[in-house]
């Protein structure tokens, strides 16, 4: 029994590990970065000594959060940069970056946030920052991406794609991908009017007036 004791207890830190983090990523997601570790510690079901036992600060327990989903962008920017047609690569960037963001909206702000005692994370992203900036100049050597855009305009790409809303993570995943088409034909040096992906509803169906239900039967 004594030398099972060790791994057991190594065991449950190890589900308490995992269960505090299943929960911060949910939170994260649904309410933003500002809930307060006691809430996380609460919904997990753990003591608020045991979550700073693993993470001693906030930024620790967000940078690991969302470390799988930087490391996701880190590689999504290597296929752009290895993509022999510089264009295309720009493009595929875009359109799967959007879609990161869309199926998991806390990433946004966690990879806007400033995170210095958290070296890991803030490596992958100046790693995937550069990388960006890299296929950027690429592109605009072919002449198809415009000489004006530069690595903030992603940025802005990242913000506004941020902010679609929708009730299924479907409808919402729909609506990034019609929002990445937009945004290439926005960054193309001579747009063309290639078609757009179908516009997902967003919003509820508005209810007719008594008036046009008796006009339609």
């Amino acid at each position: 029994m004594t030398t099972r004791l060790p791994h057991t207890l190594r065991s449950d830190a190890r589900d308490n590990r995992e269960r505090i983090l299943d929960e911060a990523r949910a939170v994260f997601v649904a309410n933003g970065l500002d809930v307060p570790m006691r809430e996380i510690a609460r919904r997990a079901e753990v003591g608020p000594a045991t979550l700073y036992r693993h993470f001693p600060t906030k930024e620790m327990l967000v940078a690991e959060a969302f470390t799988d989903q930087m490391l996701a962008c880190r590689t999504l920017v290597d296929e752009g940069l290895a993509d022999p047609d510089p264009w295309h690569g720009f493009c595929l960037v875009v359109e799967k970056l959007c879609e990161l963001q869309a199926r998991d909206r806390g990433f946004a702000a966690a990879f806007m946030s400033a995170y210095p005692h958290a070296m890991d994370f803030t490596a992958i992203r100046t790693s995937s920052l550069t990388g960006a900036a890299e296929l950027i100049r690429r592109a605009k050597d072919t002449g198809r991406l415009r000489p004006d855009i530069g690595l903030d305009d992603l940025i802005l790409m990242i913000m506004a794609n941020n902010g679609i809303h929708a009730d299924t993570p479907a409808a919402r995943t729909a609506a990034s991908r019609r929002f990445a088409a937009l945004m290439i034909q926005a960054f193309q040096a001579s747009p063309a009017s290639a078609p757009l992906p179908p516009v997902p509803r967003l919003m509820p169906a508005m209810p007719r007036r008594k008036s046009e239900r008796s006009i339609t039967g």
